[in-house]
C-alpha cells in the first residue's frame, strides 16, 4: 500500500506527481533549489543546493522523518563543473554515515535549475 506524502512548507509539484510517496520507505521527488515564500529560485549553485535540500526536509517532515533517515539520493546538475561547490553544501547538510548518492550531469533542469535532487528515506 503507498499513500502520498504532502508538506506545505515546501514548494508544490509542477506537475501530475507527488512531493514524496510513502510505501514502506519514503521516496522524496526531486527539489530545486525554489524559495517556497517567493516562488523564485535561489542564486548560485551553493545556494540552490541549500534550499534543495531544506525542501527535501520540508517534506520528510511531513512524513515524520528528516534529512537523518534518507538512505540514498540522486543529484542532477546541470553543469558537473560545479559538483565540488554542490559537494561542500551537501555535506553540511548531512551526518555519517552519508546517503549512498548517485551524481548525474543533466543537459538542462527545470526552470533553469543548477541542481535538483531526489532522496529515498527509511524508518
Amino acid at each position: 500500500m503507498k499513500s502520498e506524502v504532502k508538506s506545505d512548507s515546501a514548494p508544490q509539484p509542477a506537475g501530475p506527481y507527488s512531493q514524496a510517496v510513502d510505501a514502506g520507505a519514503v521516496y522524496c521527488a526531486g527539489q530545486l533549489g525554489i524559495d517556497r515564500a517567493s516562488g523564485r529560485l535561489e542564486e548560485g549553485i551553493a545556494a540552490q543546493t541549500s534550499r534543495a535540500l531544506t525542501n527535501l526536509e520540508s517534506v520528510l517532515s511531513a512524513a515524520g522523518l528528516g534529512l537523518r533517515n534518507v538512505v540514498k539520493t540522486t543529484v542532477f546538475l546541470a553543469d558537473l563543473a560545479e559538483y565540488s561547490a554542490m559537494n561542500e553544501e551537501y555535506a553540511r547538510h548531512f551526518e555519517q554515515p552519508y546517503p549512498a548518492r548517485t551524481t548525474v550531469g543533466a543537459a538542462a533542469l527545470p526552470r533553469g535549475a543548477r541542481v535538483e535532487i531526489d532522496a529515498v528515506a527509511v524508518r
